[in-house]
């Protein structure tokens, strides 16, 4: 789970799509000034003047299971 002191490269590592949710805040970064990966998430959020509730609620979402994606398979009747 996600939460305010993680670091974001221990966040990068827990999540292929960390990289999309940080791209839709446009975390980015760049050549002038880059995002640290020792940087909690809760310093990013303060950092670039974000909501952390929304980023916390966003980076959580990708660990929640699709409820499709749960849905045992039924065998066939026939």
């Amino acid at each position: 789970m996600f939460e305010p002191q993680t670091v974001v490269a221990d966040a990068l590592e827990m999540h292929p799509k960390v990289r999309w949710v940080f791209a839709a805040y446009h975390l980015g970064g760049c050549n002038a000034c880059s995002r640290s990966s020792s940087e909690t998430l809760a310093e990013v959020a303060e950092g670039y003047r974000i909501s952390l509730e929304n980023l916390l609620r966003d980076l959580n979402g990708l660990l929640a299971v699709e409820p499709s994606s749960r849905r045992a398979v039924e065998p066939s009747s026939c």
